[in-house]
């Protein structure tokens, strides 16, 4: 087999080349569907040109609608990230639930404390309330 260095170099070269193509292929089909701007018709459009006429068309969709890609793109991260925050602030402020005996052990550490002389009975009367409600 007589495969030179430059030949291996040349043919993954053009593997590469196809794969970003695709990539970008792709992400030209998934922009259009994704903005919300755009009707049903234009998405259509643009899909047909993209596949019946793969590089003029991704070539004419970036020209006419690249810079849009890019705001579209971090509309939808800090769209992600809010819900995100969103979420993690929900979870958060919800409290923990507690172990079916974890009032048992509060109120008995509670007890202790009172019988120690570590807190008054008004104090142990109004954390005794506050463990029994939570």
């Amino acid at each position: 087999m007589d495969y030179p260095l430059l030949d291996v170099f040349l043919t993954m070269l053009w593997f590469f080349l196809w794969i970003m193509w695709f990539m970008l292929l792709f992400r030209v089909i998934v922009d259009a569907f994704r903005d919300d701007a755009l009707s049903g018709w234009g998405k259509a459009g643009w899909t047909l040109m993209v596949c019946v006429l793969p590089f003029l068309g991704v070539f004419v969709y970036l020209i006419a609608r690249g810079r849009g890609m890019g705001e579209r793109e971090r509309r939808q991260a800090r769209d992600r990230e809010r819900a995100f925050r969103s979420y993690v602030q929900q979870v958060a402020a919800e409290p923990a639930p507690r172990a079916p005996g974890a009032k048992a052990d509060e109120l008995g550490k509670l007890a202790a404390l009172h019988d120690k002389g570590a807190i008054t009975d008004a104090e142990y009367e109004q954390a005794k309330a506050k463990v029994l409600t939570v």
